[in-house]
């Protein structure tokens, strides 16, 4: 019997980046913002979660990824601000946002999501937000500390990044 792989598809983000949002979580976490963090150099732009594959299909996948990447030229973006899901009053993902070429990574999602579509993966049900990750709210947190932080990183804006490839990642689940 074949082992199940459990996939995604991401952008992955360059190291200057990674050190801006490490500042970030701290400063968010020195507000008493009670969540688990991701680990900075796990923070990526999530394309399309796939769940458990069979690895006799990665060809499949790596030949969307191939087509969809070289049809657009590399995407700038820039990391800016910080969120919550689904909203305030019961968050359960912090994000920080994106700007700059959103819209081209919005179209450059959707076209992969169509190249898989006809590779048998269904689509997503929810429309793609371009974010990062940034931690999982623990329990109930207060929402007064949340706007704070969502106050205080107004300000928060990296420099620009481009885009130039995406990965397909295996992932682990760990406790």
């Amino acid at each position: 019997m074949t082992e199940l792989i459990r996939a995604f598809i991401a952008v992955e983000l360059p190291e200057t980046i990674i050190s801006d949002l490490r500042r970030l979580t701290k400063d968010i976490r020195d507000l008493g913002v009670n969540a688990r963090w991701v680990r900075p150099e796990n923070i990526h732009i999530t394309l399309k979660f796939l769940g458990e594959i069979n690895p006799a299909i990665i060809e499949k996948i790596g030949n969307a990824l191939r087509e969809t990447a070289g049809e657009y030229s590399p995407i700038k973006l820039k990391a800016k601000g910080m969120g919550v899901f689904p909203g305030i009053k019961r968050p359960r993902v912090i994000w920080a946002g994106l700007s700059e070429q959103t819209g081209k990574l919005i179209e450059m999602q959707k076209t992969l999501e169509e190249r898989l579509e006809v590779s048998g993966f269904s689509r997503d049900t929810r429309a793609f937000k371009a974010h990062l990750t940034i931690g999982r709210i623990k329990g109930r947190s207060d929402p007064n500390k949340i706007l704070k932080a969502i106050q205080e990183s107004s300000h928060f804006v990296t420099l620009t990044f481009n885009i130039d490839r995406i990965t397909l990642f295996k992932s682990e689940l760990k406790s």
